[in-house]
């Protein structure tokens, strides 16, 4: 006799094991996507954070770049300006008294003996590059009223591009009354000079300094820097009071400033 032998189909889950494993499966997927959704917020933040640190480098790396550039370009100006001088000495050794234009240090104390408040142009002789001038204008004195007299046609030149507002004349300073002539509409409250007077005799000196003040209101300053220790206009009988200042230290050679203004 033979016996079949029946296959009994595998037993199903019991439900308590289904709901089980739903349960874990479920709470495992949400872990997964909420580690998933951290992780994306992690790599979002990180890509925030190294934009901002490039972005600040970059700004960094452009700031020192424009610095680096801007200081290239004063440094190409100077040592524009020292060969210019360096010529026009050459040129001229009686003319330009300095192989260097004078620093900002000594450009400064000159023009710290200027009001800007009173009204009126300002004459500035033997400017030369400019380094006066540009103090006067940082001092507060609108560049339309500075007339600058100038003997080399090369700095009137460099002058005009660098002031064009200025009134930039070509001549003699030590015929200034001549060389201003339709050039001055009133009487300036201030004369600057960078001219190298010892340079010339005392007599020239003199005559100048006698030229100079019926240009100028009343109580106006002569201004005159100087490398030596006495006075560059002769003092006796000139009818002048003056008034000298420290050596400034930061200019090659030092320098001091004499202030000069009439007797009343």
């Amino acid at each position: 006799m033979s016996s079949t032998i029946r296959h009994r189909p595998p037993r199903a889950a019991s439900l308590a094991a289904r709901l089980g494993q739903s349960r874990v499966a479920t709470r495992i997927e949400g872990e997964v996507r909420v580690t998933a959704a951290d992780l994306v917020d992690c790599v979002a933040e990180a890509k925030l954070k190294v934009a901002a640190v490039r972005y600040k480098v970059e700004g960094e790396v452009r700031n020192t770049a424009e610095k680096f550039k801007s200081r290239v370009s004063d440094a190409k100006a100077k040592l524009g300006d020292e060969a210019r001088f360096i010529k026009s000495w050459i040129d001229d050794p009686r003319r330009t008294g300095s192989v260097t234009p004078s620093s900002p240090a000594l450009a400064r104390r000159m023009a710290s003996f200027v009001d800007p408040e009173q009204p009126g142009p300002v004459i500035e002789i033997g400017p030369g590059t400019g380094p006066v001038t540009e103090a006067l204008i940082e001092r507060g004195i609108d560049e339309s009223r500075l007339i600058l007299v100038e003997y080399s046609p090369e700095f009137c030149e460099l002058l005009r591009k660098r002031f064009p507002r200025a009134t930039v004349v070509q001549g003699d300073a030590y015929a200034l009354s001549t060389t201003l002539a339709g050039h001055l509409p009133e009487k300036a409250i201030a004369l600057v000079s960078s001219l190298p007077l010892f340079n010339r005799p005392p007599a020239t000196r003199s005559a100048l300094a006698r030229e100079a003040f019926p240009l100028l209101v009343e109580g106006a300053p002569f201004i005159q820097f100087t490398y030596s220790v006495i006075s560059p206009i002769p003092r006796k009988g000139s009818g002048l009071k003056a008034f000298v200042s420290d050596w400034v230290l930061r200019n090659i050679p030092p320098a001091r400033v004499w202030v000069y203004r009439q007797i009343r």
